[in-house]
């Protein structure tokens, strides 16, 4: 059955976190809505393009532009069934966001299924819907999660985890196991 699902953006998204689950869920047959704090339907965000090539942390690269389909200021969460936050660098400046953070504790608190990757745990511990959670993320926001009263799990690279109505993982290369799981939590 097909879910209408809530995708969060921002500029400097990164680049597969937001592409590759906007196009295989709606390969999966469902409707992604994705949208940005004070952009509309039509209009684009940049993306950046991390990459692991060896260094202490991550690489990072101007990546493609992506097109919003939906406005944010229009949208009401409780006409969505479920939530998508990829990471990259903007959950660190959406979290500031008060309605952002509304709409996160919207889902949580109606146990709709979230699935958020990498930094968008820094969205997540801002909205305080951690606590008492087992959540996976880019290790760089580890402490984060605990500060926020969650538990950290730190997983291989390629790993997913489901806790209740959320799915975690730490970077874009668990795509497979956090799509998979997502996938099985919406039905």
């Amino acid at each position: 059955m097909s879910k209408k699902i809530l995708m969060l953006v921002g500029d400097f998204v990164e680049d597969y976190e937001v592409m590759v689950p906007f196009q295989a869920l709606q390969i999966a047959g469902h409707q992604v809505d994705a949208v940005c704090p004070d952009k509309k339907a039509g209009q684009t965000i940049r993306t950046a393009i991390h990459d692991f090539e060896g260094d202490q942390t991550y690489t990072e690269k101007r990546g493609h532009n992506f097109t919003l389909n939906a406005t944010f200021s229009e949208i009401k969460a409780a006409d969505y069934d479920a939530l998508v936050i990829p990471g990259g660098r903007a959950p660190e400046y959406l979290r500031l966001n008060p309605e952002v953070l509304a709409v996160v504790r919207h889902f949580d608190g109606a146990t709709k299924p979230i699935a958020a990757i990498c930094h968008a745990a820094q969205i997540l511990s801002a909205a305080g819907v951690v606590k008492g959670r087992k959540i996976s993320a880019y290790p760089a926001c580890g402490p984060e999660v605990t500060l926020a009263g969650g538990e950290f799990v730190s997983l291989p690279f390629e790993s997913a985890i489901t806790d209740r109505n959320y799915v975690t993982g730490p970077a874009w290369t668990a795509h497979v196991a956090w799509l998979k799981q997502f996938l099985a939590l919406l039905g």
